[in-house]
């Protein structure tokens, strides 16, 4: 008997889908058993990659770039909401926050808690671009792949857009 052919969109749902199992079962291990939430019992070297995580957050304020691109690794990997393509490197990832950053009349990141195992990092946050032409008001949960003291992978996941 002859195997029908695959049907792109659906391998694509089962990508999805495996991604998302994938993501939820990671999350659900750094949030139970050895992970610490706001540094209670943090080893030496997670509390260095959350301290990568909030030094990248904060470099974003002055609405220089080239401060954030300090904490990235080369080949970094950013995805801005969970459907978004991944963009890679530098000049991928400062095209796709340039006009966010550049428009801002002000730029509030407000981490609510924070979440780290391993070089895993997990904050919880709400980001407030105020803008006249590009306002921004994001609530989402960010995942950071910390690598020799590097974010070498970055994914936001959105709760609520406001």
């Amino acid at each position: 008997m002859e195997t029908p052919p695959e049907d792109p969109k659906l391998d694509a749902t089962r990508r999805n889908l495996l991604g998302t199992a994938t993501l939820g079962a990671v999350m659900m291990a750094a949030f139970s058993g050895k992970a610490q939430a706001q540094g209670a019992g943090w080893s030496a070297a997670e509390q260095a990659n959350v301290k990568v995580v909030n030094d990248f957050l904060e470099a974003i304020k002055p609405k220089d770039m080239s401060g954030q691109l300090a904490y990235l690794a080369p080949d970094c990997v950013y995805r801005m909401t969970e459907t978004s393509p991944p963009d890679k490197g530098f000049e991928a990832i400062t095209n796709r926050l340039k006009g966010y950053v550049d428009n801002a009349s002000a730029i509030e990141l407000k981490v609510l808690s924070t979440f780290c195992s391993g070089p895993i990092v997990i904050n919880h946050r709400i980001d407030k671009f105020t803008s006249t032409t590009q306002p921004l008001l994001f609530e989402g949960v960010g995942v950071f792949f910390v690598k020799n003291g590097k974010i070498k992978e970055w994914t936001d996941y959105t709760i609520k857009v406001g």
